[in-house]
């Protein structure tokens, strides 16, 4: 399929080949990266805009059955919704398990819903590496909102923050304990906290937890582009759907804002900038692991570094400063000259 012919698929809603073109721009093949990119570059064109949301976790908080039931009540408003759902990856087999579709079972059967399942293949941040063409894949497909669930909760997941207009942080009802298990970086990345199941017996525990994280959002200092009241928490049940309405409510009305105020361009911008300096950087490691001389020499170096008769500053300093030096010109006589 050429690259017209697939573009004019994917504005049309064609879910198969929006499907083949998150695959390709996931392959790490040369051939594939221009083919992405050249795709990537036609769909750019029509400017279409989904609302991006991302999502992280606790383990066990729910994330999934969260998702299920929020996918649900947007697309019964009539709402397109895109599931873009990060597994882990084994740093030993790259292999994942992949599994959200199958915790998802209601609305990966919905035709308004759209749920694809990536291997982090250990990339830091809880995001796979190409997550970022896969939302303007399905931002071009249509979409009106996409939700980026992340690996987990940590440090590194404050990377979402940086391909989602809002960024939602799930948490359980738990005491103090989970909150100081909550690193401070993911809670001054997060728009909203939402305690979730907040039902049944634990609804009160639910009610004090929400409080604790209200006040520690209290003493977070206050960033400049947020409307009064935000960042804040709530409570939401997944299980029978409480609070759901008011969740969405809130992330409209600060996306909403955001727009208002010329937040909205400016993020996007700064972001775009971010994964700019992102490919570069992966694109400078790569070639130092496809050169030969590099390798060998960060074979050699890295030896040193092991037993102790240099430093990792020092080698790191000098593989670059090899690899940025300008080739040596070549002076030897040439016949005929």
């Amino acid at each position: 399929m050429d690259i017209a012919e697939w573009s004019r698929k994917i504005s049309a809603g064609d879910r198969r080949a929006l499907a083949r073109a998150i695959t390709l721009v996931e392959s790490g093949r040369a051939d594939h990266r221009a083919q992405a990119a050249a795709l990537l570059e036609a769909l750019a064109q029509d400017g279409r805009e989904a609302l991006r949301l991302g999502l992280s976790g606790t383990p066990g908080v729910g994330k999934s059955t969260f998702i299920e039931a929020f996918g649900l009540m947007l697309v019964e408003q009539g709402l397109r919704v895109a599931v873009l759902a990060v597994d882990p990856s084994s740093a030993r087999s790259g292999g994942s398990i992949l599994g959200d579709k199958t915790r998802m079972e209601r609305l990966s059967r919905d035709p308004r819903a759209f749920i694809r399942p990536s291997p982090s293949q250990t990339h830091l941040g809880g995001v796979a590496r190409r997550t970022r063409e896969a939302v303007a894949l399905c931002e071009a497909a249509g979409f009106d909102v996409v939700l980026i669930e992340t690996v987990g909760v940590g440090q590194s997941e404050t990377v979402v923050a940086e391909l989602s207009d809002v960024f939602v942080l799930l948490i359980a009802p738990a005491g103090g304990d989970e909150l100081q298990g909550v690193k401070r970086g993911i809670m001054e990345a997060a728009d909203l906290i939402l305690v979730n199941k907040a039902d049944g017996e634990l609804k009160d525990a639910a009610r004090r937890t929400c409080a604790d994280y209200a006040g520690a959002l209290q003493l977070l200092r206050k960033r400049r582009h947020d409307p009064e009241g935000f960042p804040k928490a709530l409570c939401v049940s997944a299980l029978d759907a409480s609070g759901l309405n008011e969740a969405w409510a809130e992330i409209t009305a600060l996306a909403s804002w955001r727009r208002e105020q010329g937040h909205w361009k400016a993020r996007r911008a700064a972001q775009a900038r971010h994964w700019f300096e992102e490919e570069v950087r992966e694109a400078l490691l790569a070639r130092l692991r496809a050169s030969g001389t590099a390798r060998a020499r960060m074979d050699r170096l890295g030896e040193a570094v092991a037993e102790g008769r240099m430093s990792p500053a020092a080698a790191a300093a000098d593989v670059l400063a090899a690899f940025s030096a300008p080739p040596v010109a070549d002076t030897s006589p040439r016949k005929g000259g």
